[in-house]
């Protein structure tokens, strides 16, 4: 009772890589909160998923396996979760930022009246004194994030409402194994005690799943362009300077609205999260929301006109200049050094 919970996604029998960052930040989170770290896996040919949370520190993992389970569909696991939480009384539940979390997320929290927090970039316990009540809250979920279009970083809390709810980008956390030889408590549950017939009024006949065009997330570096790139054509050359250093492309949001680069290339809080060893800022100004998305690079460079630009607060190295002057040198110099 009163553990905090991560729901599991899981595709085509493997746990995604977010559901795995929750479990890691979970595991210090329920340390800080004194509780067990409790997962739950919802889907079909569930065997051996345990072998695959157990080295996160998952103290219990909850299992709903049936044919009908998997693939996703709104209503049943909604339903299961619902009622799994009536019955244990979780404080904290966390989910991936997915399109599936953003789906289930708000339908649990929204029948349990419990709020929910999107697209948090921290999560950490605190306390929170109500002067006006007279109270102090201890232990709560600090839900952090940028707001009002990333102006300002929120703490958002709940001090009242169970179980204090968040959803949290691929990549905003770290995957860390916790103890390779963790002894987790498997507990099966009976699929029908917690789903009524009528849950599964949607059947999927057929599925297709695109796979990205790009890696994104796992390159060791990435060149990323903003709005001071100017035009599509400059953001040409980064694509240039990234096939000599074997490179990903990515953008910011303004980059991207501009048309200078498709959506899928974004990076930030709207879109997505990268941690490579090296990243180049090209005519990036560093705004919150971007800084949000790549302020955990091992190195970061910016290329930038303007010396004063935020995001060269956090580069460690700065290049002065205009991306047209810098970037062909930058290719220019990789092209004769890399034969």
């Amino acid at each position: 009772m009163n553990n905090l919970f991560v729901y599991c996604e899981i595709e085509d029998g493997a746990v995604l890589d977010v559901s795995l960052e929750l479990l890691t930040k979970g595991k210090s989170l329920a340390a800080q909160l004194g509780c067990k770290l409790e997962a739950v896996a919802i889907g079909h040919n569930l065997d051996g998923i345990e072998r695959q949370v157990a080295p996160y520190g998952v103290d219990i993992l909850h299992l709903f396996d049936d044919k009908r389970l998997y693939p996703y569909t709104s209503l049943p696991h909604t339903s299961i979760i619902i009622n799994l939480f009536k019955q244990e009384q979780p404080q904290v539940c966390l989910m991936g930022a997915t399109v599936i979390g953003r789906d289930l997320g708000p339908r649990v929290s929204s029948s349990l009246f419990s709020g929910l927090t999107a697209d948090c970039t921290a999560l950490e316990i605190g306390s929170h004194e109500d002067r006006k009540a007279g109270k102090t809250y201890e232990k709560l979920l600090y839900q952090i994030r940028p707001a009002f279009g990333g102006n300002i970083v929120a703490t958002i809390i709940n001090p009242d409402n169970r179980p204090q709810m968040a959803t949290v980008r691929e990549g905003v956390m770290k995957k860390e194994i916790f103890d390779a030889a963790y002894k987790t408590e498997v507990v099966k549950h009976d699929v029908a005690g917690y789903v009524s017939d009528t849950d599964f009024v949607v059947n999927i006949i057929e599925r297709h799943v695109e796979k990205a065009k790009h890696n994104l997330k796992g390159s060791p570096i990435v060149i990323a362009g903003g709005y001071g790139m100017g035009s599509k054509e400059n953001f040409d050359m980064l694509f240039s300077l990234a096939k000599e250093l074997h490179a990903e492309v990515g953008a910011t949001r303004a980059a991207v609205d501009a048309g200078f680069v498709d959506h899928d290339r974004q990076i930030g809080q709207t879109g997505v999260t990268v941690r490579p060893k090296l990243y180049i800022a090209c005519g990036i100004s560093g705004q919150i929301q971007h800084i949000a998305g790549m302020q955990d690079s091992a190195m970061i460079i910016s290329v930038n006109s303007d010396p004063d630009a935020p995001i060269n607060a956090i580069a460690d190295y700065v290049i002065n200049g205009t991306v047209e002057e810098v970037i062909p040198k930058m290719i220019k110099y990789y092209k004769k050094n890399s034969k």
